[in-house]
């Protein structure tokens, strides 16, 4: 086991105060507490520097806020990027953002609110505004790579091809942060294709995976670990031996409420249109 792997294991980011986000307190997020300390924890201890971060599904800014407060603590050379189509609808603005305090407004685009949110963190945050399979990546090194946009299965491949042969063996972590959500059960799969390129850390609460980069991930690579067209027989086999690879953790009721969702939900690629999964037999 690498030293760099034996320092992420045991969740290092649980023994930082909380207060120790500072203003990215204070951003609207979706994420858990626990997903907000690792996100800072990932900028402020863990990062050295050797690539940018990316963050995947930023909303307003509360998951990059707590990455950026963390690469600045740290005083980090790079960059964050953040990728979203940055638009909500009325309901979710009432649930995430009326509730938080800021103030009604019409239309859906939500950037101008996310970029006025972030300026404690101007000077290192990019904002990449649009459809993710409309987004290019330079191919810059990424040290930290956040993914909250897998959705839709063909566009977790996207995402994949993007972002994945950036990260730097030894050096570079994925937060899959829907790992766990009943709706999105192809990320679990794609995760065990990668098996061989991702060494897994542990778990996040509520939903979140975390893994350290442990070999180039090349074409042929890439090619294995499409997930768009598999069958749903090839993703519950692939679920069952993501249970196996994560055992120990307690996580079987999750795989198992996984496996459920997908029974009930044959052939469908897309989250929103899961209906819930049914409680287990008695």
């Amino acid at each position: 086991m690498s030293d760099r792997l034996k320092e992420l294991q045991g969740r290092p980011w649980l023994d930082i105060p909380y207060y120790s986000l500072g203003s990215a307190r204070r951003v609207p997020t979706m994420l858990s507490r626990h997903e907000q300390l690792l996100y800072y924890w990932l900028g402020a201890v863990w990062a050295r520097g050797v690539g940018e971060f990316v963050d995947v599904g930023s909303y307003v800014g509360g998951s990059t806020a707590c990455l950026a407060e963390g690469h600045i603590t740290a005083n980090l050379p790079t960059r964050i990027h953040a990728f979203d189509r940055f638009t909500s609808s009325e309901a979710l603005k009432r649930r995430m953002l009326y509730a938080a305090g800021i103030d009604p407004f019409e239309g859906e685009d939500i950037l101008p609110l996310a970029k006025e949110l972030l300026k404690p963190w101007a000077g290192r945050v990019t904002f990449h505004h649009g459809e993710i399979t409309d987004q290019t990546w330079d191919g810059s090194p990424i040290e930290v790579l956040t993914l909250d946009a897998s959705k839709v299965a063909l566009k977790t491949d996207a995402m994949a091809r993007m972002f994945l042969p950036a990260m730097v063996p030894g050096q570079s972590v994925l937060v899959q942060q829907d790992y766990l959500h009943c709706s999105q059960p192809w990320i679990a799969a794609q995760m065990e294709l990668l098996a061989d390129h991702f060494a897994p850390v542990g778990h996040c609460p509520d939903d979140s995976m975390v893994y350290l980069c442990t070999r180039q991930v090349d074409e042929e690579a890439l090619e294995r670990a499409e997930i768009g067209l598999l069958t749903d027989a090839e993703i519950f086999d692939l679920l069952d031996a993501a249970r196996a690879r994560h055992a120990g953790r307690g996580l079987d009721d999750r795989f198992d409420m996984m496996i459920r969702a997908l029974e009930a939900n044959p052939d469908k690629r897309i989250a929103w249109q899961f209906t819930p999964a049914p409680p287990p037999a008695e």
